[in-house]
C-alpha cells in the first residue's frame, strides 16, 4: 500500500539560450562605410576648394588617366580622336603662345636623337678601324688615313705622304694603291644609308699665293675629289649615295701651320649624318624657282626686266629719242666751253 501513495517527482529544467559566436563581417561593412563616408568628404571639400577649371581637370583624370600629365591635357598620339585623349587642336585652341614645357621637350628629343645617331656612328666608326685593321690591302696604308667623327658625320681621310702620294703632281689620276685604298673602303660605305660627301684637298703653293686669280688648286681638289668618286662607285657604290663633291683648293689645311705639308693633300670621305643630309638636300629649288621679277604666274619668264615700261633703260632710250635731247643739240654760246 505504500506504493499508492508515492509520486514521481519530475524536475523541469530550464535551459538558458546562448548567442553563437559573433564573426568580423561586420568589420568588412563598417570599414566599407568608413571608406565611403572619406571619399564622399574629400569629395565635397575639392568641389568646394577648387575653381571650375581644377574641377575639370580632375574629372578629366579619372575618366580618362592616360590623357593628362600634371594637371594638363595632353595631345593625342592618333590622326583621329576616339575618344578620351585629347587633340592637339584642343590644345592649340586653349592659348596661341608656344608653351616653354612643350618647346624644352621637342629639343630634347631632338638632342636625345643626335645622341643616338653619334653613337651609331661612334659604333660604326669602331667597326671600320677593326676592318682596316684586319684587312691585308688596308692595313698597311694605316699611318696615311684618319677616322674621326665631326658635325656632318663620320669622316674617312686619306692623306698623301712624301714618299707614297695619292696622285702625281698637279695630276688627278690615282695612283694604283690609291684606287686599292678606296675599293677596299666601297663594300664597307655601302652597308649604311648615310650618303657620302667626298671632299678633295691640296697643299698651298707660294706662287699661287702671290697670285690668287691664278691659282688652279680649285679646279685641282675638285677633279681629285671626282676621281674618288669615279672609283668608289666602279667599286659598287650608288650614285644616289652620293650627295656632293667639293674641291676645297688648299683653304682647309690639315696641317694649319704647315700650309705647304705633304698631308694637306688628301681626299676625306664624309658619312653624313641627319642634319648634315638634310642641309644639301635643302639646296634643291623644290616646286621650280621663283624671280625676284616674278609677279604672276602668267608673266612671260623670256622677257628681260629691261624691256618692262617704266624701267630705267626704257626711260634712257625714250630720252634720247627726243628731238630736243641733249645727245643731237648743239650746245649754245654760253654752253660752250672751248
Amino acid at each position: 500500500m505504500e506504493n499508492l501513495g508515492q509520486r514521481n517527482i519530475i524536475v523541469r529544467r530550464v535551459k538558458k539560450g546562448r548567442h553563437e559566436e559573433h564573426g568580423g563581417a561586420w568589420k568588412v561593412a563598417m570599414a566599407d562605410f568608413a571608406i565611403a563616408m572619406m571619399a564622399l568628404f574629400i569629395v565635397l571639400w575639392l568641389t568646394n576648394s577648387s575653381n571650375e577649371q581644377e574641377r575639370e581637370a580632375i574629372a578629366g583624370y579619372f575618366q580618362d588617366p592616360q590623357a593628362w600629365e600634371d594637371g594638363k591635357r595632353i595631345p593625342s598620339p592618333y590622326v583621329i580622336d576616339l575618344g578620351g585623349t585629347p587633340t592637339t587642336a584642343d590644345e592649340t585652341a586653349v592659348s596661341e603662345t608656344l608653351d616653354p614645357e612643350k618647346i624644352l621637350q621637342a629639343e630634347e628629343i631632338e638632342s636625345l636623337a643626335e645622341a643616338i645617331e653619334r653613337k651609331r656612328l661612334e659604333q660604326l666608326k669602331a667597326e671600320i678601324e677593326a676592318k682596316i685593321e684586319a684587312s691585308p690591302t688596308l692595313s698597311p696604308f694605316k699611318n696615311q688615313m684618319t677616322i674621326d667623327i665631326t658635325t656632318e658625320g663620320l669622316r674617312i681621310q686619306i692623306v698623301d705622304q712624301t714618299k707614297r702620294p695619292m696622285f702625281n703632281a698637279g695630276s688627278a689620276v690615282l695612283k694604283y694603291y690609291s684606287e686599292d685604298i678606296l675599293y677596299e673602303l666601297a663594300p664597307m660605305l655601302m652597308t649604311v644609308e648615310n650618303k657620302l660627301s667626298i671632299t678633295g684637298h691640296t697643299d698651298a703653293d707660294a706662287y699661287y699665293q702671290n697670285n690668287p686669280e691664278d691659282d688652279v688648286n680649285w679646279e685641282l681638289s675638285a677633279k681629285r675629289a671626282n676621281a674618288a668618286r669615279r672609283a668608289l662607285m666602279e667599286a659598287g657604290i650608288e650614285k644616289s649615295q652620293i650627295a656632293q663633291i667639293l674641291g676645297m683648293g688648299d683653304t682647309a689645311p690639315l696641317d694649319i701651320n704647315n700650309p705647304e705639308s705633304d698631308i694637306n693633300r688628301r681626299i676625306a670621305i664624309v658619312l653624313l649624318n641627319k642634319q648634315a643630309q638634310e642641309g644639301i638636300e635643302s639646296r634643291s629649288g623644290g616646286n621650280g624657282p621663283k624671280f625676284i621679277n616674278e609677279e604672276g604666274q602668267n608673266q612671260d619668264a623670256r622677257k628681260p626686266v629691261i624691256n618692262t615700261s617704266g624701267s630705267l633703260i626704257n626711260r634712257i632710250k625714250e630720252e634720247r629719242e627726243r628731238l630736243d635731247n641733249s645727245y643731237d643739240t648743239p650746245p649754245n654760246q654760253q654752253e660752250s666751253f672751248w
